[in-house]
């Protein structure tokens, strides 16, 4: 039996309340792999229905679990998508044709590499174009990618990528349920405040007051203005200010409270 040409990888950790909408999409894929982080909910019965492979661990590391993900997939080229993203029809027919003219056999040289992925984020029903960044959204990631283009790095959230090869773009977004509220856009404030407090005890250098509360300042104004955040009234406010606090926050965290 020959190597799937297209693998996609989901990574999960108690996700069933979103992991059946986000799988059914996926059907595009010549191998779906679902990884499980310590799922203590219905996540793994879902998976089972939908996964042509499923791998279950536990990772503190999110660059870990991530990379483990990778290694399981067979297929020469990987998609990555989160349980809160949506990859529909149209995207998996631009990935499809993408990666055969590129495995044509024309020149082995364009195997290698990756695509950047247009993102569509929503907030509960609203599209929200503007102001992401600053750690608090993207506005497109490299989610494609040959098998040996891509890996992330040793941090617990918002690992640093590795990237190889030619970098080249999609056209079709992908959709991501980015939040459906403010109270949840204040829970995902604190998750990731935590988690990136615990890198930044783990490196040894939390860093300073002055040049953090300088940073919260600079977050806001790249987003709300250089983004465009602005654009989106009182939703890209919300979001410059979610960026703006993210670093303050660490900060805080890391030097007043313990592990």
């Amino acid at each position: 039996m020959s190597a799937p040409l297209l693998s996609v990888l989901v990574v999960a950790h108690n996700e069933a309340a979103q992991l059946t909408d986000c799988l059914e999409t996926l059907d595009f894929a010549d191998e779906l792999v679902v990884v499980l982080d310590r799922c203590t909910d219905g996540s793994k019965a879902i998976a089972e229905h939908f996964a042509d492979r499923l791998v279950e661990g536990a990772w503190e590391i999110e660059g870990h679990r991530r990379n483990a993900g990778i290694d399981a997939c067979r297929g020469r080229w990987i998609l990555e998508v989160d349980a809160d993203e949506r990859a529909d029809a149209a995207l998996g027919q631009e990935i499809r044709a993408a990666i055969s003219d590129l495995t044509g056999g024309r020149n082995e040289q364009l195997n290698d590499g990756y695509f950047l992925l247009p993102f569509d984020n929503y907030i509960g029903g609203r599209l929200v174009r503007h102001g992401w960044g600053g750690s608090w959204g993207v506005s497109a990631a490299p989610r494609l990618f040959a098998r040996d283009a891509k890996r992330w790095g040793d941090q617990r959230i918002h690992p640093s990528l590795s990237l190889r090869g030619p970098r080249r773009w999609l056209s079709t977004p992908i959709r991501h349920n980015v939040d459906n509220d403010i109270s949840d856009m204040l829970l995902r404030l604190d998750r990731y405040t935590t988690a990136r407090a615990a890198d930044l005890r783990a490196a040894g250098n939390i860093g300073n007051l002055a040049s953090n509360i300088r940073r919260m300042f600079t977050r806001f104004g790249k987003c709300y203005i250089s983004r465009k955040g602005y654009r989106e009234g009182a939703y890209g406010f919300l979001i410059a200010l979610m960026a703006g606090l993210y670093p303050i926050l660490s900060h805080l965290k890391a030097r007043l409270e313990k592990d």
